[in-house]
């Protein structure tokens, strides 16, 4: 087993403008925030961006780096709509797919297995199809004949997940409440990078099995090429059990035009962000 350790610098430096992104998490809960904060220190744009979205899209949106979103929702949770995506939408700054929540794991479960695409009942009866022109149903060969949706399978150049826990080789472990899909993310990416709060120091899965069931070892290590540690690198968004979402500085962000966010927040590296973090907290006791 190799050592795929990488900083996050250097894992976005193996990302290119045009490609194809997959970000996992959901809404704002256990996103590679810390990964997005990198992306956005380069000048990648053109992307096409797979994503259960939350500030991750919002923050590409706003900055201008989407060419194209492929969606269920983009939300913040305690914030039903996610603003800064809901502004670039309007002014028309980025083309958008979106689909029903199932179909969108339908299409990472294609892609996972490889397929062209996969038979769902999500859509059927509502205005997914509508809105989505470009989506055509499927016939079942056998004597029920009924008719699905025949989601396209959702292949990513590469994807961006995090973690609570990873070693070196790249298994990765969560210890929150809900997987989030990440496994799929990675297994229908070409390249995939895990951040991860805290590595273990050990190559193999028997040091993040000693505290945990085996079942929150979620990545395998054959579907991931990078693992980057960050602690506190889903911030502002949740990564139970380490920490819950920052809703106070959610709230700022959400209230401040992208422009004012970024100069205060996103000028420096991961460690010039924590630290803005932290004086904002105590600024506002």
């Amino acid at each position: 087993m190799s050592d795929k350790t990488m900083s996050a610098d250097e894992a976005v430096a193996r990302l290119e403008s045009g490609m194809t992104l997959g970000i996992g998490g959901w809404g704002s809960r256990r996103k590679p925030m810390a990964l997005v904060r990198a992306l956005l220190r380069t000048g990648i744009s053109d992307l096409t961006v797979v994503s259960y979205g939350g500030p991750d899209v919002g923050l590409l949106a706003a900055a201008g780096r989407i060419r194209k979103l492929v969606t269920a929702f983009t939300t913040l949770d305690s914030i039903p709509l996610e603003p800064h995506y809901r502004a670039a939408r309007e002014n028309g700054a980025f083309e958008l797919t979106e689909v029903d929540e199932a179909m969108f794991m339908w299409g990472l479960h294609a892609a996972a297995n490889r397929l062209p695409f996969l038979p769902v009942r999500a859509g059927i009866g509502s205005d997914v199809m509508r809105v989505n022109p470009g989506l055509r149903t499927v016939t079942s060969p056998y004597e029920d004949g009924e008719t699905f949706v025949a989601m396209p399978a959702l292949r990513l150049d590469a994807a961006l997940v995090h973690m609570n826990r990873a070693d070196r080789a790249g298994n990765g472990q969560y210890l929150g409440p809900d997987p989030y899909f990440d496994d799929l993310f990675c297994e229908a990416a070409d390249t995939a990078y895990v951040s991860c709060e805290q590595l273990v120091d050990h190559l193999g899965t028997a040091a993040l099995s000693k505290e945990a069931a085996p079942q929150t070892l979620l990545l395998n290590r054959s579907s991931v090429t990078g693992v980057v540690e960050t602690p506190h690198g889903a911030h502002f968004t949740s990564c139970a059990p380490d920490y819950a979402r920052d809703e106070p500085f959610q709230k700022l962000y959400a209230t401040t035009p992208y422009d004012r966010f970024a100069e205060r927040f996103l000028a420096g590296d991961e460690d010039a962000y924590q630290s803005a973090v932290r004086t904002w907290h105590k600024e506002r006791r």
